[in-house]
């Protein structure tokens, strides 16, 4: 199997989902569509791949010991690493969707992107504040 390859269909699958969220403001349903769902349906489908046609051979999920032996395995990696690209764009496009709904400004919300591609969570944080201070500003001036 060639993971190398894998890695790089993975990766530009990713990368063009979070090009369609950058441009989700002037096409908003394409973006949902595309972004929020199908590209990470086609990673879910080559993660579910991984684990069923090439499973780790060794390593599970009760210690960390356990869990550092998994990601010895280069499908289990693979795996992992595709299970944070496409959860990472799940993210990325509900963040996009739920500022649209609240009527959060697109450029408060496009720093939090390549928060959100490179450290997940981070990025979600960073919603989260930029979500909830516009919230109290709101409140505030009412």
């Amino acid at each position: 199997m060639d993971f190398e390859l894998i890695f790089s269909l993975a990766g530009m699958t990713a990368f063009v989902g979070w090009g369609f969220l950058v441009i989700s403001p002037w096409a908003p349903l394409w973006s949902d569509r595309i972004a929020g769902i199908l590209l990470p349906s086609l990673l879910a489908l080559g993660y579910a791949v991984l684990l069923l046609f090439f499973p780790a051979e060794s390593g599970g999920f009760g210690s960390f010991a356990e869990v550092q032996m998994l990601f010895n395995s280069a499908s289990a990696l693979m795996a992992g690493w595709i299970h944070f690209l496409a959860f990472d764009l799940v993210v990325g496009a509900w963040i996009c969707r739920a500022a649209r709904r609240q009527g959060i400004p697109f450029w408060l919300v496009l720093p939090c992107l390549p928060l959100t591609f490179l450290f997940g969570p981070a990025g979600f944080l960073a919603f989260m504040l930029v979500r909830g201070l516009r919230s109290n500003l709101a409140v505030a001036s009412h």
